[in-house]
């Protein structure tokens, strides 16, 4: 049992070491209100692989799975795609369901896995194959049992890279509408749609110039009046966003929110009661603060949490979903070493 701003929380720590740094992060502020932090373990303690990164992470009927990308180090031909599953309370050994080939048979890196359930039909992996993220070809794989086996991987269309980083969102009539970017040709955020479990495909234009600044990587949240706003990695020190009102066909220019970025992946998740949770590196150089924010309109957000603070270290590229039963799963690269998963419990309001 820990004891913090004069509130009682009882946490259960698979990281024992976390549990001073998390309390005492939430008592900064003076808040009333202190999220519970309801877990945080590390998916795997031991692998087949030297270093690990940009995970994901989806709720199933039969359990969590999460994936992400492992190899001997980023970028090299042995890298492929590393899955878990949870359930029992603990976490399978991780597996390798991908690897990557350039169209001659010869090995390439895979890159940035998302898990996606759709609220019809099989669950969704898209992933990135090619020497470098200029060189990207986007491909996805479809499971029908919530991770256990997997169909035969397949590319998709010229021109789609598919939810580049972070997990899509599902609109009417279950079109899917990912966030993507592209970096041959500068920085450049642009969006894509499937509306039939990724057959077919449209994308919009790129949002931006792809100079000054890049931005990549974006997050999607969605707000009461139909608005979905775009959250994006920049080189400029700042989270940059952009917004549609008509379902992600348009976007208006994107500028630099309060919120900074050493430019590094971040995510974001719309919670069922309307409010928004974003997962972020809160500096502008280095990834070794890794913290969560709140929002109740996307403008204006408070830092409610540090997960992570090592200066040096990396703690980054975090995913976030919210779960059946209200709590919000984070799941992050802790220094490329393992994927670690933390259960947040935001329904009493900060």
């Amino acid at each position: 049992m820990l004891r913090g701003c004069g509130k009682t929380a009882f946490l259960f720590f698979a990281c024992p070491a976390l549990a001073a740094l998390i309390v005492a992060a939430g008592c900064r502020d003076g808040s009333a209100h202190l999220p519970t932090v309801r877990l945080v373990e590390d998916i795997f303690t031991e692998a087949p692989f030297a270093k690990c990164h940009a995970s994901t992470i989806v709720e199933t009927p039969s359990g969590f799975v999460a994936a992400w990308f492992g190899g001997s180090t980023e970028g090299n031909p042995d890298v492929g795609i590393w899955l878990s599953r949870r359930a029992e309370d603990k976490w399978s050994p991780p597996v390798e369901v991908a690897r990557g080939a350039d169209p001659g048979g010869r090995p390439e890196p895979c890159w940035n896995p998302v898990l996606f359930r759709p609220s019809e039909g099989p669950l969704l992996l898209f992933y990135k194959v090619g020497p470098s993220p200029a060189q990207w070809r986007g491909m996805m794989m479809c499971s029908p049992d919530d991770g256990r086996t997997w169909e035969t991987p397949r590319l998709l269309p010229d021109g789609i890279i598919g939810p580049v980083k972070n997990h899509p969102i599902e609109l009417d009539a279950g079109i899917i509408l990912c966030g993507s970017s592209t970096e041959d040709d500068g920085w450049r955020v642009h969006f894509e749609t499937t509306p039939d479990l990724g057959r077919t495909w449209l994308r919009t234009a790129p949002i931006n110039a792809g100079r000054e600044p890049r931005l990549i990587q974006p997050a999607l949240l969605r707000d009461g009046a139909g608005v979905i706003i775009a959250l994006m990695r920049s080189d400029a020190g700042r989270i940059y966003e952009s917004r549609s009102a008509d379902r992600g066909a348009t976007w208006n220019a994107p500028k630099p929110t309060v919120l900074p970025n050493p430019n590094s992946g971040l995510d974001a998740a719309t919670l069922r009661d309307g409010r928004h949770v974003l997962a972020y590196n809160p500096l502008t150089e280095g990834r070794g603060v890794l913290a969560v924010a709140m929002s109740v309109d996307g403008l204006l957000w408070k830092q409610v949490l540090t997960l992570e603070d090592e200066p040096g270290a990396e703690f980054s590229y975090p995913a976030v979903i919210q779960t059946r039963d209200g709590s919000v799963h984070i799941t992050y690269t802790w220094k490329r070493r393992r994927i670690r998963c933390v259960v947040v419990d935001l329904r009493t309001p900060y």
